[in-house]
């Protein structure tokens, strides 16, 4: 079996509703979720938009291999009507990354492996953080915790008080 961490983030339409059907697709599609982290309301982080974001991590065991666990990530997407549109970041319905995949670094044209945007966004580090603090970034062999401490994103990301179960 495979651990594997999650972002996930939606901004648009029912937010707290998207987060719970993305949350149980993957139970049904990906694997056993292990953790989840709080809800985090946040700012749209680079984007011309003033739809506040709803961000959350999930811990989860997979038996899929990381191309097949990415496939089966975009068909829930696309299953839940995320929309591919154009160049850049936009607002979604929803939007699910693989952040890290066991130890391991993938890097090819479809996919790299761990994303290679977080340890810029503090969006994802902090509902990383709560689930699994001392969890080692293999690029920078440092901790989440680490990461968050000596993130220089200024965006608001506030707990809410939502709670999945």
């Amino acid at each position: 079996m495979n651990t594997v961490f999650l972002g996930i983030g939606t901004n648009i339409g029912e937010r707290e509703e998207n987060l719970r059907q993305a949350v149980k697709m993957i139970k049904t599609e990906a694997g056993f979720v292990q953790a989840l982290s709080s809800v985090y309301e946040t700012e749209p982080w680079k984007m011309a938009t003033s739809d506040l974001f709803l961000n959350m991590a999930i811990k989860v065991e997979t038996s899929l291999n990381p191309h097949i666990l990415l496939e089966t990530l975009l068909e829930i997407e696309n299953k839940m009507g995320r929309s591919r549109e154009g160049a850049g970041y936009s607002s979604r319905i929803i939007d699910i990354d693989i952040l890290f995949f066991n130890d391991l670094i993938i890097n090819d044209k479809n996919l790299i492996i761990p994303h290679p945007l977080i340890v810029h966004r503090r969006f994802v580090l902090e509902p990383l953080a709560e689930i699994e603090p001392r969890l080692i970034h293999p690029c920078f062999g440092k901790t989440i915790e680490s990461l968050l401490e000596s993130c220089a994103d200024s965006c608001v990301v506030r707990k809410t008080g939502i709670v999945f179960s």
